[in-house]
């Protein structure tokens, strides 16, 4: 199915603070950030023409900025009333939101002290991030080659856009053998995450996912384990190696785009889509819409 070009869309992107026609928005090809890697960004979903958990996403993106070493020039609040004057004006109330923030074409080479930072906003309309057929009996996924960084080697807690070239890779090499994504372990060798969410597996009444130590603890991660818990499940977050896939019944994955996922097969470890992954995919449905400024769950504190 041809895709039509991201560059080639009708509509409005926020840009520097003014809303530019959708083909205007465009940046110089010397942009530090497209060279060196220097951009933070957020992926969020807006349900019913409101943008879910939109503060914590508008705060993770200062966040982010700041532990590249940069300062958005826009505050949180700032940002959350940008993506959603973007969302406004593309006329759209279900739609993907992408803010994104990187350095300019100031200075070339690697220090960046001279650089603006610049900040835009783009929405579209995106549906499932998964074929809808394959996520309904649990999508499968191979084992990745590429392991997440420790900690020590990359700025593992801002959503940066560096750390995700070897999730690309590894989802090129997933797609083409076949598979809808990868998952990731981490320098240890354990379990981490897929290439764009994060994991859950189930054994009886029991939730386990990954620490998350070298990977982002995802905004939905978080609204999944406390819908969890109001609903008596227990959630163990911990170390898991790969070996132990064997002893569990139900996995699925979560994200902004991902939602709720549920998986079936991963390498030689199968999965059953059961009632526990059901039950939080509706829950979490149910939760988002129709939504305002959610609080934080208590249970998931």
């Amino acid at each position: 199915m041809a895709i039509e070009p991201y560059d080639q869309r009708d509509g409005f992107i926020w840009f520097n603070g003014a809303l530019l026609p959708w083909r205007d928005a465009k940046l110089h090809v010397l942009s530090h950030g497209l060279h060196y890697g220097s951009g933070v960004f957020e992926g969020q979903r807006a349900y019913d023409g409101e943008i879910f958990k939109l503060t914590e996403h508008s705060q993770r993106l200062v966040n982010s900025g700041k532990i590249l070493g940069f300062d958005i020039p826009y505050s949180a609040e700032e940002i959350s009333q940008a993506c959603r004057d973007a969302l406004k004006a593309n006329n759209l109330a279900d739609a993907y939101v992408r803010p994104i923030a990187w350095r300019g074409s100031e200075q070339m080479g690697v220090a960046a002290q001279l650089t603006k930072v610049n900040l835009a906003v783009a929405v579209w309309f995106w549906g499932a991030y998964f074929d809808p057929e394959q996520r309904l009996k649990g999508i499968r996924l191979t084992m990745a080659e590429y392991r997440r960084p420790d900690p020590r080697t990359a700025p593992c807690k801002s959503k940066a856009t560096g750390l995700y070239m070897i999730c690309t890779i590894e989802k090129h090499r997933a797609e083409g053998m076949g598979y809808a994504d990868a998952l990731m372990l981490d320098w240890r060798g354990q379990i981490a995450e897929a290439t764009g969410a994060n994991i859950f597996f189930v054994r009886g009444d029991e939730i386990h996912t990954p620490t998350p130590d070298c990977f982002l603890d995802g905004i939905t991660r978080r609204t999944v384990i406390g819908l969890a818990k109001e609903r008596g499940w227990n959630v163990i977050e911990r170390a898991i190696m790969p070996e132990e896939m064997a002893n569990f019944e139900q996995c699925f994955l979560t994200g902004s785009a991902a939602e709720v996922t549920p998986v079936s097969e991963i390498g030689d470890y199968r999965f059953k889509v059961g009632d526990i992954t059901k039950t939080l995919m509706d829950a979490y449905s149910a939760y988002v819409r129709p939504v305002k400024e959610h609080q934080p769950l208590a249970a998931a504190v």
